[in-house]
């Protein structure tokens, strides 16, 4: 009968399977799509907190060299990517960027462009209800979609091909036509409109037979119309057709033969002389004689003397009856059954089958039943008649039969969530309602709805399921010959079990792996940045992680079926940072301060000093330390611990520090000659060299004896002065101690040469 291209689609929901929404791993940041065009791809992303601005880049996949970058403020959080190609695919990121240049989060998808917009060929109107339009292909298109707009009011239409008709439109009224080429991706601009004007509708004709011999035709007016074109036929097609055009509303035919069945036709034309639909009514003039009867027939001649006798009879079967028992069905085939009871001297019998489209097809036979092709979701005008050489029965009863719904071809089914699937389709002939249903071995999940679009919720996670889209009419039920397609949902969300530590920058992350084929994520973030590592199993060990800083864990699983939600956020601190430097300075013989640089991430501080002779340790909320009890002429190892708050700790481990040798004791002065002063001192160990000061008034003095010797000799010092003394061991950098006791001494004169030496005490500076 008819193809897809005579069915009025009107589109609901076309756009679903483009408009997405990517999120980044756990970072809440994320980018959608909500319009493609041919060369245009419309988005938008959530503002991120820390970004100064953001970079969109989009790659073409398919086509070397093609690619965009663009960069917005962070006052901006939608872009158009224009000067795009058409019916490519490309990939699209978009980053958060800091006022440092650094990426804080990111978020890609993958997004088609529409195809090229069409160019309309031609268009025109055979039908008041319709226009049919015809264009050349545009590679990529998988549909199109026709738009017949009439101000305010827009009839749309999805086709696969040219031509395309564009059907439920006014009688005589003038359309803009467009077109748009379509594809997973999204739709085009429309094409460059047509005006077209639909084409009059038929008059509704009333007919009746005034005589045996003639028909009275009458039809209302028709809107536009300045003429009007009448014909009448005897239905069995023997004899002439009779045609009259007129201006006027009725008009009556005659000369006809009795008990015949007429087909009038009728169309007006307007004033430009196209012809608008015609309207077909049968008609039968009154018979004269009964249907489906034998007479026999005898003629006498009369006149004034009187009668003759009677001819020999003659029998005349006359046309037969209308049949009866009209039976219509309909096969799994397409194929329509119509079947009759035969009836007495009908020889053979035409069946006329008419679409609510006004497509009539016809069957001869000899035969009480007929096999015609239908299509899903007509309703189907059937009369039969019956012939013999008396001519056609009378027109019996007009049955009307309306197939099932077409089935929605072609739907999508998009899993959204792991518990959602979108499921959308074009309107199909016939249907007025349907239901979607979506199975799996543990139970089936149904939605029935009048639009074109259902979401199917409350699914399993990590579950195929077999989804059927079936269409339903309240004359025919549901049609349950649709087909069915498998749609798996998203995986489950993770669950982290455990994470441990297997070095200072090494953590392994461990979680329930309850999803099949699908690959893990794992992200760590912190205030220094994203981390990430992938696994198909149930581990994964992050790497290169900064010591003292937070993070923030959480998985996702991803499969072909998309993308879980993210596991719950496990918090992990890894250990305080080492302090970078680390400086030891000797107060006192038995005192040492140790400074160090901060540890980032660190709370508290352990330090020690650690030799054969003993140990100092302390602890402090300071990046300082004085040790006591340090042993002189010491070696030691140095040793830190970087601890945080919640008790985490890094050994962090230093060169070894060398305490000074030990002050001696017993300094003392004495007179050596008439102008020398000789210091003796005993050494705390024999190998050490030791330097002498002695500083005056009239000026000071250094000596350095050679290593073992106790003693060392001034000569030529000025008498008449107080001396301050200071014995110290003397460092590999020639370094001057400042922590070994001073003793004062008075030098007298002897006329111009040394006299008495007398100790006066310690200086009080011993103590600073």
């Amino acid at each position: 009968m008819r193809g897809s291209e005579r069915a009025s689609l009107l589109l609901v929901g076309l756009h679903l399977h483009s408009l997405q929404v990517i999120f980044s791993a756990n970072t809440g940041f994320s980018m959608s799509i909500y319009d493609v065009t041919s060369r245009s791809i419309y988005l938008r992303w959530s503002k991120f907190s820390g970004a100064s601005s953001y970079r969109v880049t989009a790659t073409a996949v398919n086509s070397v060299g093609h690619s965009l970058l663009a960069y917005f403020s962070d006052g901006t959080l939608k872009s158009t990517l224009t000067s795009l190609i058409p019916n490519t695919v490309y990939a699209i990121q978009a980053e958060a960027i800091d006022k440092n240049g650094i990426t804080l989060a990111e978020t890609q998808t993958v997004q088609s462009t529409a195809p090229d917009v069409p160019v309309i060929d031609q268009a025109y109107s055979k039908l008041s209800n319709s226009i049919t339009v015809e264009w050349r292909a545009v590679p990529g298109a998988t549909s199109y979609l026709l738009a017949a707009q009439d101000g305010d009011a827009c009839i749309e239409t999805v086709v696969t091909k040219s031509p395309g008709t564009v059907m439920g439109l006014e009688p005589a009224t003038c359309y803009r036509i467009t077109i748009r080429s379509v594809n997973a991706g999204g739709k085009s601009r429309p094409s460059p409109s047509r005006k077209t004007t639909t084409v009059l509708s038929a008059p509704v004709l009333s007919a009746s037979s005034p005589s045996c011999d003639s028909i009275a035709v009458s039809w209302k007016a028709v809107y536009m119309a300045v003429g009007f074109s009448v014909s009448l036929m005897r239905s069995d097609g023997l004899g002439r057709m009779l045609k009259q055009n007129t201006t006027n509303t009725s008009f009556v035919f005659s000369n006809l033969d009795p008990g015949t069945l007429y087909t009038i036709k009728a169309y007006a034309w307007n004033a430009n002389g196209l012809p608008g639909d015609d309207f077909t009514y049968n008609q039968r003039t009154i018979p004269s004689l009964q249907c489906g009867s034998e007479y026999s027939v005898s003629v006498t001649a009369h006149n004034d003397a009187g009668s003759s006798n009677p001819t020999d009879a003659v029998s005349l079967k006359t046309i037969p009856c209308a049949p009866g028992n009209i039976s219509i069905k309909d096969d799994e085939h397409g194929n329509l059954l119509v079947s009759w009871s035969r009836v007495n001297f009908g020889h053979y019998y035409v069946v006329f089958v008419k679409s609510d489209d006004g497509l009539e097809v016809y069957c001869n036979t000899s035969h009480t039943q007929c096999h015609f092709q239908s299509d899903c979701g007509f309703t189907y005008f059937v009369s039969v008649f019956a012939y013999n050489n008396a001519g056609q029965s009378p027109l019996g009863d007009v049955f009307n039969y309306t197939t099932a719904p077409c089935c929605p071809s072609n739907f999508r089914a998009v899993p959204v969530s792991s518990d959602t699937v979108e499921v959308s389709w074009a309107p199909v002939r016939g249907a007025e309602m349907y239901e979607t249903k979506a199975a799996s071995g543990r139970g089936t999940v149904l939605c029935n709805d009048t639009a074109t679009a259902c979401t199917l919720s409350a699914l399993r996670c990590n579950t195929r399921y077999n989804v059927t889209v079936y269409s339903f009419s309240e004359a025919r039920g549901s049609n349950t010959s649709c087909a069915s397609k498998y749609v798996a949902t998203a995986p489950c969300s993770p669950e982290i079990k455990n994470i441990s530590k297997e070095a200072l920058s090494v953590i392994s992350v461990h979680w329930q792996s309850n999803n099949e084929e699908a690959t893990y994520i794992v992200t760590a973030q912190g205030e220094t940045g994203l981390w990430h590592c992938t696994s198909s199993g149930n581990s994964c060990t992050l790497i290169n992680l900064p010591c003292g800083s937070a993070f923030s864990v959480s998985v996702v699983a991803r499969s072909p079926a998309g993308q879980s939600l993210p596991s719950y956020s496990v918090p992990l601190e890894t250990a305080p940072c080492c302090p970078n430097d680390l400086t030891l300075t000797q107060v006192t013989q038995s005192v040492t301060n140790i400074t160090w640089s901060a540890g980032m991430g660190a709370h508290t501080y352990a330090t020690t000093l650690e030799s054969p002779k003993g140990q100092a340790r302390c602890h402090t909320l300071q990046n300082y330390c004085l040790l006591g009890c340090i042993t002189c002429g010491t070696n030691y190892t140095v040793s830190l611990k970087a601890i945080s708050e919640t008790g985490l700790t890094s050994h962090c481990t230093y060169q070894g520090y060398s305490s000074s040798a030990c002050c001696p004791s017993g300094v003392k002065l004495y007179r050596l000659g008439n102008n020398g002063i000789r210091v003796y001192w005993r050494a705390s160990e024999e190998t050490i060299s030791y330097t002498t000061d002695l500083r005056g008034s009239k000026g000071n003095f250094t000596c350095s004896p050679r290593s073992g010797l106790s003693y060392c000799d001034i000569t030529e010092i000025p008498c008449g002065d107080v001396y301050t003394a200071v014995v110290s061991p003397a460092t590999d950098k020639r370094l001057k101690l400042t922590f070994c006791p001073k003793k004062i001494y008075s030098v007298t004169c002897s006329g111009s040469s040394v006299g008495m030496v007398i100790y006066r005490g310690k200086s009080s500076a011993e103590h600073v």
